[in-house]
């Protein structure tokens, strides 16, 4: 059996189940009818549509808002909306989600409905506060729900109990997706097969907000590729350009590593403003401007985000007894927290929260792994909170700064309570498949990226080859942080092993026999193709 037969046995993938993995088909996504409130929504977009009523459209400061916003701003042009504006939240003003400040101030700008986009299915007093204003809400988001829903005139979330759409996991762009799907049938001006040209927006959304890669988002993702390897947006071909993505090559890789980072830098930073202005500008020339300060911006977040985390490693290092980690200083900017735990977490293998204190308040992210909720310990602790939520492996909290000590307590012994083992060993990567590295070609490469899009529920595949000598060692980078290993099987082929920021284990010696975890790849430099592996794990032999 081949290596491809075998990592598709591994996942399950039947001969039967093949060729529509590698090549969903469009034509079967589901019926956004199924999903809650779609027909009160559709009927109110149409409504507005006929009175041609003022608009707003509240997004949300990550990746997925953007794009959801922009994807809806891109259709209702289409529909002949022409009363449509945006309201970006601050990540350093309001926070997340929607405020009653926020309602107020569109109310007065004379807009009589508000669209959501990945947020507002827990905005019960601001949706309250719309109501009262004469402004009806329609909420598209995909984050937990409550258990009663807010009075707005529809809450279309899968993650609802109330309905039959058959897949529950879709992103924010995701959903916002399915209710131009919808409008299609209701409205002119986006013809049935048109609203394809949306799935570049659709794609990105999708794999920078990590979720699931499969069944519908799957479907969205493979097409979206393919669109935005020809995309027809002046930002997003900017973006590419400066991030140095081919469009002809581009792959979830792409996103997740290039150009998400550069979009997500202006939230965290400035204003997200930056990176819709991007995403929907007309001209080539000015979208490359914002695609270049995207791109100045995300190198001031690497150095922002490496002196925090150098910081939050002192404080860690103190807390060694800690299962579930703790950290907050002053001087640190929230809005790079997020990605510092989830390096803390890499280091440490333990959950983690990092605060910003903000004087009275401090406020911050959580990144968790395993069977460890960070939301659920957020609820847990919920009289120590403020304000907080997200999903099982990431989530947004809010705080008396004079309650941290406490909230550290609180999610240790959280933490406890739930009797879990062996956790830290399942941050260990696992192999699809063994192989020897004579299997590890070209055409097999080839092969196994037809599993593409790669993402969370389909990670790309691992392989394990074992008792490989190292014959050769290349320290490089910045303080030899980088690692290249020259290793031979018995049979006498070689290959090498490429890891960066490797951990120290990573640095063996010459002649040490070890088995590897990797990801295959071929390297291209100087026009001549090598096949390599991206080092996840090794384990000496004794």
């Amino acid at each position: 059996m081949s290596l491809f037969d075998r990592i598709l046995k591994a996942r399950c993938i039947s001969s039967e189940l093949i060729k529509e993995f590698l090549s969903p088909e469009y034509s079967n996504s589901y019926d956004p009818f199924l999903l809650p409130d779609m027909k009160k929504a559709v009927e109110r977009l149409v409504l507005a549509n006929k009175q041609q009523e003022h608009i707003t459209i509240y997004g949300d400061y990550d990746i997925d808002g953007l794009t959801a916003t922009a994807l809806l701003l891109d259709a209702f042009d289409s529909f002949g909306f022409k009363k449509v504006d945006t309201y970006m939240p601050n990540r350093f003003v309001e926070g997340y989600g929607l405020t009653i400040e926020a309602v107020e101030k569109i109310a007065d700008k004379g807009a009589k409905l508000i669209i959501t986009v990945d947020c507002g299915s827990l905005s019960e007093k601001e949706i309250i506060r719309a109501n009262e204003l004469g402004v009806d809400v329609i909420v598209t988001d995909h984050h937990n729900v409550a258990n009663i829903q807010p009075p707005a005139l529809a809450v279309i979330n899968p993650k609802r109990t109330d309905h039959s759409y058959p897949f529950i996991d879709l992103a924010g762009v995701g959903v916002a997706f399915k209710l131009i799907q919808a409008l299609q049938v209701y409205l002119n001006g986006l013809p049935n097969g048109q609203e394809k040209w949306l799935l570049d927006l659709v794609a990105l959304g999708t794999v920078c907000d990590i979720v699931p890669l499969v069944d519908e988002n799957r479907t969205n993702v493979y097409w979206g590729l393919k669109v935005l390897s020809k995309t027809r947006r002046p930002g997003l071909k900017a973006l590419m350009s400066v991030a140095k993505v081919d469009p002809q090559k581009i792959n979830s890789r792409s996103l997740g590593f290039s150009l998400g980072p550069r979009m997500n830098a202006a939230g965290r930073l400035e204003t997200a403003q930056y990176s819709l202005n991007m995403l929907i500008s007309k001209n080539s020339v000015s979208a490359l401007e914002a695609a270049q300060y995207l791109d100045v911006l995300n190198v001031s977040r690497r150095v922002e985000q490496d002196k925090i985390f150098k910081q939050a490693i002192v404080q860690a290092e103190k807390c060694y007894d800690d299962l579930v980690l703790v950290v907050s200083d002053a001087s640190w900017n929230h809005g790079v927290v997020g990605i510092v735990a989830s390096k803390l977490l890499e280091k440490y293998k333990k959950p983690t929260f990092v605060l910003q204190e903000m004087g009275d308040k401090s406020k911050g992210s959580a990144r968790s792994y395993g069977d460890f909720s960070a939301a659920d310990a957020i609820e847990a602790s919920k009289d120590l909170v403020i304000k907080g939520g997200g999903h099982k492996f990431a989530a947004g909290i809010t705080l008396l700064t004079e309650n941290i000590d406490a909230f550290r307590v609180r999610v240790n012994e959280f933490y406890r309570s739930q009797g879990l083992i062996n956790q830290k060993s399942l941050l260990l990567p696992k192999a699809d498949v063994s192989a020897t590295l004579l299997e590890i070609t070209e055409e097999s490469i080839t092969l196994i990226n037809q599993l593409e899009p790669f993402g969370q529920d389909n990670p790309q595949p691992i392989i394990k080859s074992d008792d490989l000598i190292v014959v050769n060692i290349r320290k490089m980078g910045v303080d030899n942080k980088h690692i290249k290993l020259e290793l031979q099987d018995k049979n006498g082929v070689r290959m090498n092993f490429l890891a960066f920021n490797a951990p120290t284990y990573f640095f063996v010696e010459i002649g040490a026999i070890i088995d590897v975890w990797y990801c295959p790849d071929v390297n291209i430099w100087q026009g001549m193709k090598s096949v390599e592996g991206r080092l996840l794990h090794l384990e000496i032999k004794e």
